[in-house]
């Protein structure tokens, strides 16, 4: 089996030197000479839209009053954002690369990082109100980002316009808790080696802005989603906000994956019902049965016969993420069966004894309510 062999820095810039030429000049790449399909997609859209390559960049920003509105909209975002970006700022300093929030419209909102401000490319693009969309500024993560909704890569002579290959960016779109994109997260440095394990970082750092919007959202019960029990208290969990009567108030990107009936939803209301074989009070008498210092997950079955390691937790109820056991520490998972008998019990005594009654408010038969209490039916 071959292997590829590594390509040097200079024969990368010759790769992309080569599919700028031919796609930028000659209207269209030629076999064995590529650039990634997103950002020849995004360079055909530069040309259509009459961009010419050599053309100056305005780096504008936006008038006054539009950016106090646009700063009142995204507080939220940014608030949400903000530690992230102080240990994405740490983490990275070293580099020469910094962090940049943007909008979903591409405008920058907060940055953070070694920002050498005495550096007019710099300075440029970390302006709060610098709009950095590919409309404004030609291909860039930022655009590509946005207008892709995937994590992107991009250096040097892959961005559109020539006054722009002095940039090496990493990029990737944030979604909010109702699934639509609600701004990008990107890594950028100026005349600084290429890094595209970047990518893989700024994917992560988006994550976790992520479940901090979700965490933001206004709930009754936060569900923790995960296929196993050992993976459940970090930010590869999927979250699910539901209001006090089951509606699902937001989820976030994992969930959406994790539950079929979230990425069909469109626009439209989503009960809890349409996402788990359960009565969704179960979850709320579970998360209300959960102690905050050991807190336990539930088996929940998925409508595909699927199962999923929930834990539910009530707003305000949350444990410290230490509590919550993260990867390599199982979180202790109660079987459904032992949820439901639970409950019974609970409708049994909220009866003063009456199997009947008990029964009826369950919408279960007499003889299931003695089955799960091991009691024999009385005659």
């Amino acid at each position: 089996m071959l292997t590829a062999l590594p390509v040097s820095s200079e024969q990368r810039l010759q790769q992309i030197a080569l599919a700028r030429q031919a796609v930028l000049h000659g209207g269209k790449s030629q076999p064995g000479i590529l650039a990634e399909p997103w950002i020849e997609r995004s360079w055909q859209r530069c040309l259509a839209s009459g961009k010419k390559p050599e053309q100056t960049v305005g780096f504008d920003i936006l008038p006054p009053q539009i950016l106090r509105r646009t700063e009142e909209a995204n507080q939220v975002l940014a608030a949400a954002a903000r530690p992230v970006l102080e240990k994405l700022g740490a983490a990275i300093a070293s580099t020469r690369y910094f962090a940049i929030l943007t909008n979903a419209q591409g405008v920058v909102v907060d940055v953070n990082g070694a920002i050498d401000r005495r550096d007019r490319r710099v300075d440029l693009i970390t302006r709060i109100g610098v709009d950095l969309s590919e409309d404004s500024v030609g291909t860039t993560a930022i655009g590509a980002a946005l207008t892709e909704l995937q994590p992107v890569w991009l250096h040097r002579g892959e961005h559109f316009f020539n006054a722009n290959s002095a940039y090496s960016c990493a990029g990737a779109p944030l979604f909010g808790p109702d699934g639509r994109c609600a701004g990008m997260l990107d890594l950028t440095g100026v005349d600084t080696v290429e890094r595209p394990e970047l990518k893989h970082l700024v994917v992560q750092s988006a994550r976790s802005i992520e479940n901090a919007l979700i965490q933001n959202r206004p709930h009754d019960l936060m569900i923790r989603l995960n296929w196993s029990s050992q993976s459940l208290g970090d930010d590869m969990d999927g979250m699910v906000c539901l209001d006090p009567d089951g509606w699902v108030t937001g989820a976030n990107p994992a969930a959406r994956q994790m539950v079929p009936a979230l990425q069909n939803a469109g626009a439209a209301a989503v009960h809890c019902s349409e996402l788990f074989a359960m009565p969704y009070e179960m979850l709320f008498d579970a998360a209300k049965s959960n102690p905050l210092s050991y807190p336990q997950a539930i088996d929940v079955p998925l409508w595909s016969g699927l199962r999923l390691h929930a834990l539910p937790l009530l707003r305000g109820r949350a444990p410290a993420a230490g509590r919550l056991g993260g990867r390599g520490t199982p979180v202790p998972t109660l079987q459904l069966k032992d949820i439901e008998t639970a409950l019974i019990r609970k409708a049994v005594s909220d009866a003063r004894g009456n199997i009947v009654k008990a029964a009826r408010a369950l919408g279960i038969s007499r003889a299931t309510v003695y089955r799960r209490l091991g009691e024999r039916p009385t005659k």
